[in-house]
């Protein structure tokens, strides 16, 4: 399992960019997924993207084009670069990690997220 920070949320107006933060450390050993999901109140939760520990990528259509998911294995972080951002991004922000089977990262069964970073989008 993992443990996980988030950071670097905040208020921007529409159409601007936000650059999102993990700091993880690892627990156990062998193959991984990370990802990032957001969540709305009341709503559930909404898988964005996810990074095998090879470096293939996977996106949620919402967000395909605009999000950019990376790490960096040398110091154990996690990014997500928001760009084209719009109300309708507004939420709480989670990096987690998400359930790995043999082909790779599903966009789903999130486990260890950290507190969340929030993210506004408003003019």
């Amino acid at each position: 399992q993992l443990q996980v920070r988030e950071s670097g949320g905040g208020s921007v107006q529409p159409g601007g960019s936000l650059r999102l933060t993990c700091a993880w450390s690892r627990v156990s050993y062998g193959p991984y997924c990370m990802g990032w999901f957001r969540q709305k109140p009341g709503q559930e939760r909404e898988g964005l993207a996810t990074i095998d520990d090879d470096g293939t990528t996977t996106y949620a259509d919402s967000v395909k084009g605009r999000f950019t998911i990376s790490q960096d294995h040398m110091t154990d972080t996690l990014y997500l670069q928001m760009n084209s951002l719009n109300p309708d991004d507004t939420a709480m922000y989670y990096c987690a990690n998400p359930r790995r089977f043999r082909g790779g990262c599903e966009m789903g069964g999130w486990r260890s997220w950290g507190q969340g970073t929030q993210v506004t989008v408003s003019s």
